[in-house]
C-alpha cells in the first residue's frame, strides 16, 4: 500500500496575516472612534454626536482598514521568488 504524503500548503503567508491584522486594528480603532457621544437623559440633544472624530475620522480609518484587508488578501508573498 502506497502513503500519500499530504502537502498542506496555506493560501496565505506571514506576510499576509500581518497586514490583516493591521487592518483588524484600524477597523476596530474607526469603531471605537465612532461610539459615545450620546446624552444620558434622552430629553437632552448633544451636538457632540456631530464632531469631527465621529463624522469624518472614525469612517475614514474604517474604508481604510477594509482597503488594508483587500490588499491582504491580495497580496502575493511568493511574487518575489
Amino acid at each position: 500500500m502506497e502513503k500519500k504524503q499530504d502537502n498542506a500548503t496555506f493560501i496565505f503567508r506571514k506576510k499576509n496575516y500581518k497586514y490583516m491584522f493591521i487592518g483588524l486594528a484600524i477597523i476596530v480603532l474607526g469603531f471605537i472612534l465612532m461610539a459615545g457621544g450620546g446624552s444620558d437623559d434622552p430629553n437632552i440633544f448633544s451636538e457632540e454626536i456631530f464632531n469631527f472624530r465621529r463624522i469624518r475620522l472614525a469612517p475614514a480609518l474604517v474604508l481604510i482598514g477594509f482597503a488594508i484587508e483587500v490588499y491582504a488578501i491580495l497580496l502575493n508573498p511568493n511574487k518575489g521568488k
